[in-house]
């Protein structure tokens, strides 16, 4: 694997020469059936990597718009949202919710330092009207790794809908989407997958879906019912990164 230029930061990551290659392909109609196809074995490769079988939306943002898409279609404002934080994307996350009207209940941890599951399960006992739990999989900030498991698993034990950063791990650390119990995971192109940025891959699952559809959030561009709608015909419901896709 050859590069043509090195990068030492957390992303975008440097390209392998053949994905810069395969960027400077003619463009294609993005509603056509040629795109079409490229859409569908990237979702279906998406899918194998997050080990999932639930339905996996291509949004055209950086990660943090596929975020801010979980926070858009599932809360309503006034709801209370639990955000498990350890650095500078908890921070993050725990704004997003803040901008859409959420009751945001902090469970903090010193920056470097991991979420701890016994902690988290203290928390979501005491607010049980919180259905909503966002953590962090991989805090880029401070390269700490949290152990995602094991919270996906307290969370799901106490019946919240589960929702991942995995902005910066998914293609590069260990994740089981469907086994671990995540509800929605989130991921970027311009991090492990080492393409451009410009795509955002969410997964989102039954429950997600049946929480998404009782939401109340105001949503236009990230609304998941549109992209799901677009994506069974092939198509994403905006011009779509194409020369990204291509990579």
């Amino acid at each position: 694997m050859t590069f043509s230029s090195q990068l030492r930061i957390p992303g975008p990551t440097p390209l392998p020469e053949r994905v810069v290659r395969a960027m400077s392909r003619p463009m294609v109609d993005h509603r056509g059936p040629e795109f079409g196809a490229i859409l569908a074995e990237i979702t279906a490769g998406a899918k194998r990597v997050f080990k999932t079988s639930s339905d996996l939306l291509l949004l055209t943002s950086s990660g943090t718009g596929g975020l801010e898409s979980a926070v858009a279609n599932l809360v309503s404002p006034g709801d209370e949202v639990v955000v498990a934080l350890c650095g500078n994307f908890g921070e993050r996350f725990a704004a997003l919710a803040s901008a859409y009207g959420a009751d945001v209940v902090r469970l903090e941890f010193e920056w470097g330092q991991p979420v701890d599951a016994e902690d988290l399960a203290l928390v979501l006992e005491n607010h049980p009207k919180a259905k909503l739990l966002l953590l962090t999989h991989n805090e880029t900030s401070t390269g700490l790794t949290n152990p995602l498991r094991e919270l996906a698993h307290v969370g799901r034990d106490a019946g919240r809908v589960v929702v991942v950063d995995g902005v910066s791990s998914i293609s590069s650390i260990e994740i089981e989407t469907d086994a671990w119990g995540i509800d929605v995971a989130v991921s970027g192109s311009q991090k492990g997958w080492m393409a451009p940025p410009g795509i955002a891959l969410v997964s989102v699952s039954e429950r997600a879906w049946e929480m998404q559809s009782r939401a109340r959030a105001p949503r236009y561009y990230f609304d998941w019912k549109e992209a799901k709608t677009w994506a069974d015909k092939g198509m994403t419901p905006f011009t779509t990164a194409v020369s990204v896709a291509f990579a």
